[in-house]
Formats: C-alpha cells, sequence, structure tokens
C-alpha cells in the first residue's frame, strides 16, 4: 500500500477562507493528508477547531508554530508537503512571498519547501489588476510557482469584477491532478 499524498493548505485573512474548510474536507475525503497553516489573519475569519475537525489532523498557528519532528515546524511541514497550496492567498501573502519577507509559518514555510507551490487569489478585483500585484504573480510565476484563479463575478465587497477564489471544487480538481504519478 503506498503512502497518502500530503499537502500543506495556507489559508490568509480573506473572506474566503470559509471555502478552505470545503477544499480541507474534499481532499481529506479524496486520501490526502491536508496539514492546515491558518495565518493570524486567517484566524480573524475561520477558527484551527474547524479544521482540525475536517482533517482529523493538527492545525498550525502561530500558537503552536514550535518545533515538530525535532525540527522547526515550518522546516518539518516544507519538507513533508509533496505539494503547497494557499487557498484564499491575499495580496499580502503574494507580495511577501514575491520579496522573500518570512514574517510567520505560512510564508516561512513557503521559502523553505522544495515542493511545488500552487496560489489561489482571492481579492477586491482593484487589488488584483493594481501593477504592484500584477508584477508579484509574475514575479512568481517565474520562480515556478502556479496560479489558479481568480475568476470573475461578484465579490465579497459588493463589486463585480475578477478578484473571486476559484470554486472549490475546480481547485481540488487541479491539486488531486497533480498529485498523481
Amino acid at each position: 500500500m503506498s503512502k497518502p499524498h500530503r499537502i500543506v493548505l495556507g489559508v490568509t485573512g480573506s473572506i474566503a477562507a470559509y471555502r478552505a474548510a470545503e477544499l480541507a474536507s474534499t481532499l481529506t475525503k479524496e486520501g490526502v493528508e491536508v496539514d492546515v497553516v491558518l495565518t493570524d489573519e486567517a484566524l480573524r475569519f475561520i477558527t484551527a477547531l474547524t479544521f482540525q475537525a475536517l482533517t482529523r489532523r493538527e492545525v498550525y498557528t502561530r500558537e503552536n508554530d514550535g518545533m515538530r519532528d525535532g525540527q522547526p515546524a515550518h522546516i518539518s511541514l516544507a519538507d513533508q508537503a509533496d505539494l503547497v497550496v494557499v487557498a484564499p492567498a491575499t495580496a499580502h501573502l503574494i507580495a511577501q512571498l514575491a520579496h522573500g519577507l518570512a514574517p510567520d509559518l505560512l510564508t516561512s514555510l513557503l521559502l523553505a519547501t522544495p515542493a511545488p507551490v500552487i496560489i489561489a487569489p482571492a481579492m477586491n478585483g482593484k487589488m488584483w489588476h493594481h501593477p504592484a500585484t500584477q508584477d508579484n504573480v509574475i514575479l512568481l510565476r517565474r520562480r515556478n510557482v502556479e496560479f489558479i484563479g481568480p475568476e470573475a463575478g461578484l465579490l465579497a465587497c459588493g463589486y463585480e469584477g475578477l478578484g473571486r477564489l476559484w470554486p472549490v471544487p475546480e481547485i481540488a480538481r487541479e491539486i488531486l491532478a497533480r498529485l498523481k504519478p
């Protein structure tokens, strides 16, 4: 029997964070081990307990980002991941990663992982289209970071435009396709 695939699901401070819970649940049901890392901002929208219940695994926050398996948590998680996915990813997270900033567990892990990285953006359309965000996306794509979305539609702020998190079933399908041998 082969060992299950393992991903790290990073969740940032977006209203779309609640959709990450559905993504974690979907992937877990498909037999993927999902290690969830929540930023402080994500915890303003959703709790660690939600992800713990859905994945039946420890969830990582600033409160427990110490040692794991004899290593700092960001190194252990980075080394053990087959894939790292950030969904939803804010403009802030995208900028931090593009510029090599690592002020928290998630960004430290992103800089340390040898695994492929997928970013699923979610933000106001004006933020997505801003030249700074677009420059950061271009830079990250040159570094082989893959982007899934965003899609157009009604945004949480009431605007219509490009910036919505892709539908969870489509994100899950893309992740599962990349995990196949």
